[in-house]
């Protein structure tokens, strides 16, 4: 989409220049079934997070994420894809958008090439700024204080669709993407790997963790990334320091405390925007001219992070729960657009924290996992913009003309019940928020809100005896938004609500997991963006997602592992403006396909040979709200490889030593991109090399 200079003020003027984004196993006859389920399989975790997610190779056997219980992901009702350790290996991304191209409903690069902000859509619904979640944790961020995604620092990726407001409050009604961060480890463990590759880059990785005492009682991990490089665009560099200390401290069996930390100061550009031709207000398309000034066009942010998780375990019947996490963001972005240049500081900062309970028990032939809770957030943010006739950091800079500031508390208390009778599952829960907020504009003038709402979910499955699972699932959604839209007034909370129905099988003695969902969605007062007369607003509308969605994952004892997904969304604008009521919502491809296959030779002369390869087919769309042709999107495909060798096979004393490549968008597919209005273009081609070893 286009950009933005002024981000949400009282008065917003928005111009082509400095943002680029749109914005416990349950019991009884279920621990029977369950054993029924994963017969002949390894019951290994490749997560060092027992408890918080169960994987093997590619394919995911439970995550607390998506019903904040230890649930198999066959008995949860709902769609749920998990990009595992074994999958970030493999694929080697280096950012969000990159982890999550093989996921069935999400859309990334809609606004082209932008590694500014980790922005995309699930089942068609902007989930940027209210849909990621850290550790179970609403990741806070305010209009220009997105917090950014180190993928190295990562155990996996859990994405639930749909609403989950039940039990995390404040998000999407597209769904969530849980980030679950790498925690210490019981066995020692220790990496260090160089990288290099397209565009100069630079980068060291280091990941350490296993015992700090004898009897295991506390264990660490250190995990850092120092990276310099440059990027397809001039003058916007992707240079980056990341640091996370975590330390675990377990006195005993059933106890243990989970210290995370983190600081990351990265540095890119200001703007990435294309220069667009027009015909009165509306784009013909960019040209391959970089709109900002390479000299003035620095996009640094410094953040850090800093909590805990707790687990105390009473009984058989009672285990205690708390995540709490204080986060700081702060945001210096420089742009000089057309000759328009423009400094942007935010301070975004926030305290979440969710304590619950979950009480196990039988009531007759009817077993529960009750789950109760209570959350709150807090967020709060500063923004100072101004403008004029500056271009070095040696020049005096004009006075600040917008100066605004938001605070924003949300309280929920929830409830879930999880029940088991014979192969049915019923899973029913609910959640009241109460939301205090006041955004205090340019002038000086309180905008407040204090509402509540309620939201639920419904959702009832059974699970056959060979591993078949039919369900149906029906959930609200309800997302308080920071900032202001167009007029100045204060963006109202987005609702929404949907039913999916799908049947999830896994196969028997095999480590194959099968997937299909359909689904409906409705939500209220999305938050959008929409270029009018060059200028980018924000705005509010309403809209329908209906779709199909199709996923399989395996990994096998011969060396194969298969990522394989379709989806089919449509995305209707209710309303918006006449000319607009009815449409497909722009940049919204109908059909999307992927497929990755990963093979390890296990025996011979190339043993510890690793090959892999990918296709993702995204289809054509359309490059704005009204239809206008001249910028529809075309279909396009993409073609990924890894290739990766064991050096050990070389010779015995390089045992742990691995160099592995990695290309993206292999065949350079490098196509116009356009969404509301404003057009930008696909990155280019990547390779990255590395060299990793591990004692």
């Amino acid at each position: 989409m286009a950009q933005k200079l002024v981000l949400l003020g009282s008065v917003s003027i928005f111009v082509l220049a400095a943002s680029g984004i749109a914005q416990a196993q349950t019991v009884n006859q279920a621990i029977e079934l369950q054993a029924i389920n994963v017969e002949g399989q390894s019951a290994s975790k490749q997560s060092g997070a027992p408890g918080v997610i169960s994987t093997e190779g590619y394919v995911a056997k439970s995550t607390r994420s998506a019903t904040k219980t230890d649930t198999p992901l066959l008995e949860v009702p709902q769609s749920v894809s998990t990009v595992t350790q074994q999958q970030l290996e493999d694929r080697k991304p280096q950012n969000l958008q990159d982890a999550l191209t093989y996921t069935p409903g999400v859309r990334i690069g809609a606004f082209g090439f932008d590694p500014r902000y980790d922005s995309f859509t699930i089942r068609g619904i902007d989930v940027t700024y209210s849909g990621v979640f850290r550790d179970g944790l609403r990741q806070l961020n305010s209009p220009n204080g997105l917090f950014r995604l180190e993928p190295y620092g990562l155990e996996a990726i859990s994405i639930l669709k749909g609403p989950a407001s039940s039990i995390y409050g404040a998000s999407s009604t597209g769904g969530i993407v849980d980030l679950i961060t790498k925690r210490p480890t019981e066995t020692p463990f220790h990496e260090i790997e160089l990288q290099t590759g397209s565009y100069d880059r630079l980068q060291g990785n280091v990941d350490f963790s296993g015992p700090v005492n004898d009897s295991g009682s506390v264990l660490y991990r250190f995990t850092g990334v120092a990276r310099n490089a440059d990027t397809d665009i001039d003058g916007v560099p992707d240079d980056r320091v990341y640091v996370a200390p975590a330390l675990t401290f377990k006195p005993n069996e059933d106890t243990k405390l989970i210290l995370l930390t983190e600081y990351m100061d990265s540095t890119t550009g200001g703007t990435v925007a294309y220069v667009n031709t027009y015909d009165g207000p509306f784009s013909t398309g960019a040209t391959h001219h970089f709109g900002g000034d390479p000299d003035f066009n620095e996009f640094r942010q410094k953040q850090g992070r800093i909590g805990w998780e707790f687990e105390h375990r009473f009984n058989d019947t009672f285990t205690l729960h708390q995540n709490t996490r204080y986060s700081d963001l702060s945001t210096h972005q420089e742009y000089n657009f057309g000759g328009f240049p423009g400094l942007v500081k935010e301070d975004t900062g926030g305290l979440v924290t969710d304590t619950n309970l979950v009480s196990t028990f039988n009531t007759g032939p009817v077993g529960h996992e009750l789950l109760t809770g209570l959350d709150v957030s807090y967020l709060h943010y500063k923004a100072r913009e101004a403008y004029g006739d500056f271009t070095t950091e040696d020049s005096p800079y004009l006075p600040y003309v917008y100066d605004y500031k938001q605070n924003q508390t949300l309280v929920g208390a929830y409830a879930q019940d999880q029940m088991a009778f014979g192969g049915w599952r019923l899973t029913v829960g609910g959640r009241h928020d109460w939301l205090d907020s006041t955004f205090v504009d340019a002038a000086g003038d309180d905008h407040k809100q204090n509402e509540g709402k309620f939201t639920g979910r419904a959702a009832l499955s059974y699970i056959t005896p060979w591993g078949i699972a039919p369900y149906v699932s029906w959930g609200t959604s309800f997302t308080p938004n920071p900032g202001t839209v167009l007029d100045g007034s204060v963006a109202v909370p987005t609702t929404g609500r949907q039913v999916e129905a799908g049947v999830k099988y896994d196969i028997p003695a095999t480590n194959v997991s099968l997937r299909a969902a359909v689904f409906d969605i409705k939500q209220k007062n999305a938050v959008v963006y929409q270029v009018e007369n060059g200028v980018n607003t924000q705005t509010q509308l309403d809209l329908t997602s209906r779709g199909v969605e199709i996923e399989g994952t395996a990994t096998f004892d011969n060396g194969w592992s298969l990522l394989a997904s379709y989806s089919y969304n449509h995305v209707e604008i209710d309303q918006l403006t006449d000319e607009t009521e009815g449409n497909q919502l722009s940049s919204v491809p109908y059909h999307t396909f992927s497929v990755w296959a990963d093979y390890t030779v296990q025996s011979g002369i190339a043993k510890g040979l690793g090959l892999g390869a990918g296709v993702r087919y995204v289809g054509s769309s359309f490059g704005d709200n009204l239809h206008r042709s001249i910028i529809d999107n075309e279909a396009r495909t993409f073609v990924d490889a890894s290739l990766r060798y064991d050096l050990v096979n070389l010779d015995k004393r390089l045992e742990g030593a691995q160099f592995q490549i990695n290309a993206t968008n292999l065949l350079n597919e490098k196509k116009q991109v356009c969404s509301s209005n404003y057009c930008y273009f696909d990155e280019g081609r990547k390779i990255i090399a590395s060299v990793r070893y591990r004692w």
